[in-house]
């Protein structure tokens, strides 16, 4: 039985290059686990497929390059595994996510990421991802951490679970405060942010005085780098 997916050359984070034709994907009669990749970077696939295609117990069943694609593919395939990026066109990988296990509560999904930020990577594993792995360090860790989660269990990279214990007794930034900052990384002046919220300018320095120590941010510039690197926000 095959599967074909097309496949076109991008730009992504060293892996090997293959060929950009649609390519026939012939599944083994032995019991394998199934995977479905969702990313928008199409070498960034390609490597990914390039080391599952050397394991004979793993099989790229299905690809795709944003969530509305993966949701309509998911169905039609019922991999065993899906590897998720957050950052994409269209519906973000979270949501994705969301979507994903309120349709099919069976699904097992692992990030892919950039960013080790320790909210991000909190809120995907509250949307139902039962791994989060860095870009950076798949080659040492998706191999084993496909086959963990396939098995039931759970993977966070070692430097995302470091963040998150860090930051874990912190007081984090209410919903209202979030906004405020991305306003205010946005460009938006104190007087603006308080026109947009339909709020007093004073009461707005208040909500930036609270971020400000919450994060240990000296200004507003330090607040929105620190709370982008942690993906409170985003820039």
């Amino acid at each position: 039985m095959t599967r074909r997916l097309a496949t076109s050359i991008g730009h992504g984070a060293g892996f090997p290059l293959h060929s950009s034709q649609p390519r026939e994907f012939a599944v083994s009669s032995s019991p394998q686990i199934r995977i479905m990749i969702v990313d928008d970077h199409p070498f960034l696939r390609e490597g990914v497929r390039a080391v599952i295609e050397t394991q004979p117990d793993l099989a790229l069943v299905a690809e795709a390059e944003s969530g509305e694609q993966a949701l309509a593919l998911y169905p039609t395939h019922l991999p065993d595994i899906v590897l998720m990026d957050l950052q994409m066109p269209g519906i973000g990988g979270v949501d994705t996510i969301a979507a994903m296990r309120s349709h099919w509560p069976q699904a097992r999904i692992i990030v892919l990421t950039t960013y080790s930020g320790d909210a991000q990577a909190l809120r995907a594993l509250r949307a139902g991802a039962a791994g989060y792995l860095l870009k950076s360090t798949l080659r040492k860790e998706l191999l084993d951490t496909i086959r963990s989660v396939h098995a039931g269990g759970k993977h966070l990279n070692a430097q995302v679970a470091s963040s998150i214990a860090f930051h874990v007794i912190e007081d984090a930034l209410t919903e209202r405060e979030i906004g405020v900052l991305s306003l205010a990384a946005s460009g938006n002046s104190n007087k603006q942010i308080a026109v947009r919220l339909a709020v007093t300018e004073e009461t707005v320095k208040g909500h930036m005085k609270l971020i400000f120590a919450k994060l240990g941010a000296s200004d507003r510039t330090h607040a929105v780098t620190i709370a982008a690197k942690r993906g409170i926000i985003e820039l």
